[in-house]
This record gives structure tokens, C-alpha cells and sequence, in this order.
């Protein structure tokens, strides 16, 4: 079985070349707006509405996700620019934050299979300067949070409780799960 990563995220694509399969990326076209309520819903609905939006041959497997970062009842998507990725990092500083990732695993039937994964985060407190130096260097431009775990922000984490890959964007033991529902052997 052949799976099919649809997601643009070089971080996902590491994480899949760690577990030692091949697969191929597929870009999906998925509208990830409008979508409001708990995290865990937002992340699984926005994970299978990407799935649904990439072609999937008889014998491949669909594999999808997406990440957001949780806090005060608030989701921390991708922010738009430095103005906002600095207001998110200042509102993470010295708190507790929660990382939700929702996987999705579609077959070619249809068969639809899903899970979410839940890291705490915790941040030590950061200063100005360290939030504008951190922003400057383009690491948070593309991040839920305004962080990579895995890079630099790494350096803002004091500890975290889960999941480490959920943090970078795919929750391997999740996803290895989710592959077994689906009847694919890794």
C-alpha cells in the first residue's frame, strides 16, 4: 500500500522519512476557514478536509493533519505576519500552552479513520528582544504558534508533557494507529 501525504509541510515529510516508509506528497487544495469550536474538533475536521481533497488511487492510503496551538480558549493558527507572531509568542511567554494535532487515514473506499493527539507546552518567560530576534530569523512565519519546536523555538521550551512529534506537526505513534485501522503494515 502506497501512502499519499497530503500536506506541504517539509516537517511532515521528515517525520514520515523517520518512520522509514515511502510515500509520495500531494498537495491538497482545502479551504481551512469557517471552522469553529474545541480544538480537537477543528484539528480532525480540518485533517479529513484535507484528506478528502487529494485523489487516491486503489492501492494508496491518504495521509492528512492538522496542528494548532491552544491556549485561554484560544486557537494560535499561523500568523499573519510579524505584528501577530509576536503577540502570540508574548501571550505564550511563561505559560502553559496545548498543542492539538488531528491525523486522518482515508482509503481508497472512503474509509475514513481519525485521532487527535494533545502535547502540553510549557514556555519560559521570553523577553522582547528574544521575541523580535527569534521572529527576524523567518522560523515563525509558518508555524501554529509562531514556533518550531524542532528549531530555534526550541530554545522557549522549558518542558513539554505527550508527544514531541505532535509538537513538530505529526504524532508518529498516532499515525501508526490510525495506518493499522486501515490494514497497512509500516
Amino acid at each position: 500500500m502506497k501512502i499519499i501525504l497530503a500536506s506541504a509541510s517539509p516537517r511532515r515529510r521528515d517525520l514520515l522519512k523517520q518512520m522509514g516508509v515511502k510515500f509520495e506528497v500531494r498537495v491538497p487544495d482545502a479551504d481551512e476557514t469557517g471552522i469553529y469550536g474545541p480544538p480537537e474538533e477543528v484539528v480532525k475536521t480540518l485533517a479529513v478536509r484535507k484528506a478528502e481533497k487529494v485523489f487516491c488511487a486503489q492501492d494508496e492510503v491518504i495521509v492528512s493533519a492538522d496542528t494548532v496551538v491552544f491556549i485561554d480558549g484560544r486557537i494560535l493558527n499561523k500568523p499573519s505576519g510579524y505584528s501577530e507572531a509576536f503577540r502570540m509568542l508574548e501571550f505564550l511567554s511563561g505559560r502553559r500552552h496545548e498543542v492539538f494535532t488531528g491525523v486522518c487515514v482515508r482509503t481508497h473506499g472512503g474509509k475514513i479513520f481519525t485521532d487527535v493527539c494533545r502535547t502540553n507546552v510549557f514556555f519560559r518567560k521570553l523577553s522582547k528582544d528574544e521575541i523580535d530576534e527569534y521572529i527576524k530569523t523567518g522560523e515563525a512565519s509558518d508555524k501554529a504558534g509562531s514556533y518550531a519546536i524542532q528549531g530555534r523555538g526550541a530554545l522557549f521550551v522549558e518542558k513539554i508533557e505527550g508527544d514531541y512529534n505532535n509538537v513538530v506537526g505529526l504524532p508518529l505513534v498516532t499515525l501508526a494507529g490510525l495506518l493499522k485501522k486501515a490494514g497497512v503494515k509500516i
